[in-house]
């Protein structure tokens, strides 16, 4: 509310001391000859109430009321009208209030008032009221719970009108139990539990009708693994054991172990010198739930936690359980052993080992010998000298004496036996006073060994040198044999080799990545040695990947090539080996309408995990059909396609798609842009960045959420993220109608985001102009909601090539359209019995269908956000309109 005038305040005060007048006024008495009305609607209506009065002398100011309580005027306008030509005359005044948008707070009662010569004078009321479907308060919200665990979901709607009652639906299915009958404010579900990720939604019911809310995803998480313990422990190593907790229908894909020092809380493996900042983290197939630690440190303190992972996400850690590895004997024997006799004694000296301890020192063990007598053990405790009594003046020959270290693990390592030698005069002080340093050492290398080790480190680093420079000049030499030249009149590009691709050989990549044998022999013909191609300028650039002009160098012979490299990362082994299976697949296709593949290789990326795959396609310089057809109608010289190759488009895209149905391969991407011409004018299908081959069964349920072109995606497929080869079909019927229309966007004026429901209510393309009735009712066939009711692609082709043979021959055209790519971007190429320019250079007879779709060049409003969650699409409100869920291979 805003601040009320002074004035108004005195019109009020004076208002409440002649209230009693004001009640008893006459309605020949008020001024007012308009009073305000009555307003019901919904939210969110705008409205309007107006006053009406005729006073004499100076119009005063209007004041709304509603239930008796003054109103801000920023919303009130006043209009005053003099009835005579002085103004000391009567005056009309007009004062409306303007509700800009109808809420709950604006309903009450309204009337206007005025002070005139000391008394208040109010209107008649008027009634402003709200009424209309349900509106939502709160909403349930995602989250994630644990398998089997009860959790709690809110939803809160009001009227008016009231009742509201709230019906909660769990998978689109209205949950008997859930029915919240009477009063809003009772809006909590609570669920026992789930055992599989699940959406819920609840309905709001009044008198007026039914509003629904957002749709929240309940994603089900394994639960906290438990007992974790210890199974065994040694000095270097820990084997631990847990119990996983229950998952739902989701098998565990694998736990991850994580271990700390206990002292500062790093994360340290076997002897790091400096600790990395985090702890370290394995991964463990499971089962069994049980992982044996190598490369610890002997006699350490350790913290270790277990989480577990399904297809859902992982489960919440265990709390961190404190673990200690066993002591350990000494790696190493004593340091600088030395033993020298004076009559009787023999004085016996020695350092402590360099080596790690691996537990507590507890002292020494001394053992001697003589050549005819038997092994005499002493233990020494922690001193490190010690003075031998020997017996009498009797000689002992050839004594020896060796020093063991020992922990309470046992003893470590014996040092090799030291002799006993005589002390002599002119070795220094008599054998009490000698000091502790060790004799030299009694042997050392001759100088011509060293001599000799010098040169043979020579030699051995010069022969890695020659060969690092030999293999980088035949690594790059392909970056320099092609010369910037002219051939055919077109200039060829100046290729280099890429610096982030790997080293390695392409068997080596395999073995490295894990492979299995089995794939890596039916990779034979399908990955290509990366070192053979060479990249040049970049053709265009999508949502997906780039596609780059190549060359690939093959027995002595380059080929010109297409270059598409991928920007969905692969993160699993499995990822990896899906793309590779299909890459196999595809290598095989084998028919004049389905774009062939020439190969795949690996890029070096500079993140970690795995490279990125590179599928090389053959180049065609004459672009996609979606382009043909916009320039046919748009370019600078537009060409009059007739309807009989308009058919045979159709007949070529069936035929192809057709043939891959066969091979049991689903595009989900099929639209005009994906689809190429050749010399022959002959169209191919092509760009398999969506598509999917279907190992199980006659269906692919999509998982991750990816963009997707809405317009060409079939119902069934926005609404529950199911693609068969009869959603393809839906599709090749908006191709169709793109043909028809040469090029034209389909349903025009219809947002991306309102396709579902645009669709749901019946709605379907309409017919382009000057379409055969034929050629459009079975374009209808194919946008049947029943996907059983369409027909398939073989009965497709051979309507349309029947289609084909009953219209009459076509006229050669004046001059055919080239959509030429191969100059940095798309233009049109005119040839004919008129003139123009000359044919386009014809490709090796081999590259049957070009890969240079226009899906990246015309990714730019087709491609959406997919919604989470069936019914229907829902509007993103960062991210644009929706589409369907994504896919877990990326395009």
């Amino acid at each position: 509310m805003g601040r009320v005038p002074l004035a108004w305040c005195l019109a009020l005060w004076c208002w409440g001391c002649a209230a009693p007048k004001a009640d008893t006024q006459t309605e020949a008495d008020s001024p007012f000859v308009g009073n305000p009305g009555n307003i019901t609607g919904a939210r969110g209506l705008t409205g309007t109430l107006r006053c009406e009065l005729q006073v004499q002398g100076e119009p005063p100011e209007v004041m709304w009321l509603r239930d008796e309580r003054v109103l801000d005027l920023a919303d009130n306008t006043q209009t005053q009208v003099p009835l005579g030509e002085d103004w000391r005359d009567e005056w009309k005044v007009v004062s409306q209030l303007r509700i800009s948008s109808l809420q709950l707070a604006d309903a009450g009662e309204y009337r206007c008032m005025v002070y005139l010569g000391g008394q208040t004078f109010l209107s008649q009321p008027g009634f402003v009221g709200l009424e209309g479907l349900p509106y939502f308060l709160e909403e349930p919200e995602d989250k994630a719970v644990l398998a089997n665990t009860p959790f709690n979901l809110s939803c809160q709607a009001q009227g008016p009108p009231e009742p509201v009652n709230l019906l909660w639906l769990q998978d689109a299915v209205p949950l008997a139990t859930a029915t919240v009958p009477g009063h809003s404010s009772q809006h909590r579900l609570q669920a026992p539990g789930l055992n599989k990720t699940s959406s819920f939604s609840c309905e709001a019911h009044n008198a007026k009708g039914v509003t629904t809310s957002r749709t929240a995803t309940i994603t089900v998480l394994p639960q906290r693994p438990h007992h974790l313990h210890v199974v065994s422990r040694h000095p270097t190593e820990l084997e631990v054991a847990w119990t996983p907790g229950l998952s739902g229908i989701y098998p565990l894909t694998h736990c991850n172990l994580q271990a700390v020092l206990s002292d500062d809380g790093v994360g340290v493996w076997l002897g790091e010198p400096d600790p990395p900042e985090e702890p370290i983290t394995l991964q463990v197939s499971v089962p069994p739930h049980q992982l044996r630690l190598e490369k610890l440190l002997p006699h350490t303190p350790y913290h270790i936690r277990v989480s577990c992972t399904s297809s859902q996400g992982p489960s919440p850690w265990t709390h961190w359980l404190p673990v200690e590895t066993t002591e350990g004997v000494p790696l190493g024997p004593p340091e600088n052993v030395s033993a020298m006799r004076n009559g009787s004694q023999a004085l016996v000296r020695w350092q402590e080992p360099r080596v790690p301890l691996q537990g507590t020192l507890l002292g020494y063990r001394l053992a001697y010998r003589g050549q005819d007598t038997p092994e005499v053990l002493m233990d020494i405790g922690l001193k490190r000298e010690v003075t031998l009594e020997l017996r009498g003046d009797r000689p002992v020959a050839n004594l020896t004496v060796s020093v063991a270290a020992y922990t309470s693990a046992g003893d470590g390592p014996w040092s090799l036996p030291v002799p006993l030698e005589p002390w002599r005069p002119g070795q220094g002080q008599p054998l009490h006073h000698l000091v502790s340093e060790p004799p030299p050492p009694a042997f050392s290398w001759p100088w011509w060994y060293v001599l000799l080790g010098v040169v043979v480190a020579a030699a051995c680093v010069l022969i890695l040198a020659l060969f690092l420079v030999h293999r980088r000049k035949k690594e790059t030499r392909y970056g320099e044999v092609f010369q910037p030249t002219m051939e055919r009149g077109e200039l060829v590009v100046r290729y280099r080799v890429r610096k982030s691709y790997s080293r390695r050989t392409t068997e080596a990549t395999l073995n490295s990545l894990g492979i299995s044998e089995e794939l890596k022999e039916k990779l034979r013909d399908v990955m290509v040695d990366r070192h053979k191609v060479a990249l040049g300028k970049t053709l265009g650039e999508g949502e997906f990947g780039a596609v780059m002009e190549g060359q690939l160098n093959q027995d002595d012979s380059i080929l010109k090539v297409a270059v598409k490299t991928m920007k969905i990362a692969i993160c699993t082994r499995s990822e990896l080996e899906d793309f590779l299976s299909e890459a196999v697949c595809m290598k095989e296709f084998d028919h004049p309408n389905v774009m062939r593949l020439i190969g795949v290789c690996f890029q070096g990326s500079d993140r970690e995990g795995f490279p990125e795959p590179v599928v090389i396609l053959p180049f065609m310089k004459h672009g996609d059909l979606h382009s043909f057809l916009l320039y046919s109608r748009l370019g600078d010289r537009p060409v009059f396609l007739p309807t009989q190759m308009l058919v045979k488009f159709m007949a070529d895209i069936a035929s192809g798609m057709e043939y891959l149905s066969t091979k049991r391969f689903i595009h989900r991407d099929l639209a005009a842009r994906n689809c190429m011409l050749n010399e022959n004018m002959s169209v191919c299908v092509a760009d398999f960045g969506l598509s999917k081959k279907i190992y199980n069964g006659d269906y692919y349920r999509q998982g991750r959420i990816a963009k997707m072109p809405v317009k060409w995606i079939a119902i069934e497929s926005l609404a529950d993220r199911v693609y068969t080869s009869k959603s393809d079909v839906w599709s090749f019927g908006v191709t169709m109608w793109e043909i028809a229309t040469r090029g034209q966007t389909p349903y025009p004026g219809v947002e991306n985001s309102e396709i579902y429901d645009y669709l749901r209510q019946g709605n379907r393309l309409k017919q382009p102009v000057d379409c055969l009735d034929g050629l459009y009712a079975l374009m209808s066939r194919c946008w049947e909601l029943n996907p059983r009711d369409r027909p398939s692609f073989a009965e497709l082709r051979e309507d349309l090539e029947n289609t084909l043979k009953a219209l009459p021959p076509a006229q050669e055209p004046d001059e055919i359209l080239y959509v030429n790519m191969d100059e940095g971007g798309s233009h049109l190429e005119p040839r004919g019995a008129a003139g123009g320019a000359d044919p386009p250079t014809q490709p090796d007879p081999k590259d049957s269908c070009s890969c240079l779709t226009a899906a990246d060049v015309h990714a730019a409003g087709r491609y959406v956000l997919c919604p989470s969650t069936a019914p229907g699409p829902t509007l993103s409100p960062d991210r644009g309109c929706p589409a369907p869920p994504g896919q877990e291979d990326g395009a």
